[in-house]
């Protein structure tokens, strides 16, 4: 669905501009796949803040999501596309042949009624579940597991998906939506397409008050502190903080930009063969 905007009768709605969807279904999510969660509000178990920003919202169930797609050989039904508030992509409720329900993301272009399939031949329909081993070069795809077994982990929100470029032995080279090229294992399975619901990023949502909704809260600028809570606190009018060149850094002094926080030491360092800067790593 394209983006709706609204008639300016109101301040926030001059500037709201939502993905308003129709095809999906209006019902309560399936009983059976879904669990209580409880909101932490960004505090820790000693109940000290340790993620800013975070509190409020509504109530939401989480949607028990099958990302291991270990149900081979047998099809599915798409019976519903549903919204998920968990997470920018929606989701598929599949029934299969056998009378299970399972939840699964909604790769775009699926409707309901549609047939999937998770297998081990060559079926190349999106949504169809696969090893990376049988599929052709150049195909997008989706819900790719890192390790074989471990379930998807990577191209799993709205809009995005990773591209195989190609397969030599027991690995497979895969382009990520970020740009990095790295190694994975050749047996490890991924989902034929993209992830729908590719409009989620072009919303504007109006008003502060929904993203209170979501459980945002307000963001305060280091600047706009005092030297006591920030190290770019202070100063008389509009400082560059502490007298000197402006850092963009964390209340704790950590570099927030141009600072690489990935561990050197990391073991999977060595299957990555271009970052997503698009330097290429050496191969000792």
């Amino acid at each position: 669905m394209p983006i709706k905007t609204f008639r300016p009768i109101t301040a926030s709605l001059r500037f709201t501009e939502l993905n308003v969807q129709e095809d999906l279904t209006k019902k309560r999510p399936e009983r059976a796949l879904t669990k209580s969660q409880s909101k932490s509000g960004g505090r820790n178990c000693y109940g000290r803040l340790t993620s800013r920003r975070r509190g409020g919202g509504h109530k939401r169930l989480y949607r028990v999501i099958d990302f291991k797609r270990n149900k081979l050989e047998i099809p599915a039904t798409v019976q519903a596309l549903e919204y998920d508030p968990n997470r920018s992509a929606n989701l598929a409720l599949l029934a299969y042949a056998d009378g299970e329900k399972r939840y699964i993301l909604a790769p775009n272009g699926i409707k309901v009624g549609h047939k999937v399939v998770a297998t081990d031949k060559a079926e190349f329909a999106v949504g169809n579940n696969v090893p990376l081993s049988i599929i052709p070069p150049a195909t997008k795809i989706h819900a790719v597991e890192l390790y074989p077994g471990r379930g998807a982990q990577i191209a799993r929100s709205a809009g995005n998906a990773a591209e195989l470029v190609g397969v030599d032995g027991k690995q497979a080279t895969i382009k990520l939506p970020s740009g990095e090229i790295r190694l994975v294992s050749s047996r490890c399975r991924a989902t034929i397409g993209e992830v729908g619901n590719g409009e989620h990023m072009n919303q504007s949502l109006g008003k502060a008050g929904r993203n209170r909704w979501l459980g945002k809260r307000p963001r305060v600028r280091g600047m706009a502190m005092n030297p006591v809570d920030h190290p770019n606190g202070g100063g008389q009018g509009k400082s560059k903080g502490g007298g000197g060149h402006l850092q963009l850094v964390s209340p704790w002094g950590q570099l927030a930009k141009s600072f690489p926080t990935r561990r050197k030491s990391k073991e999977t360092n060595g299957l990555i063969i271009t970052r997503r800067n698009g330097r290429k790593l050496k191969k000792n």
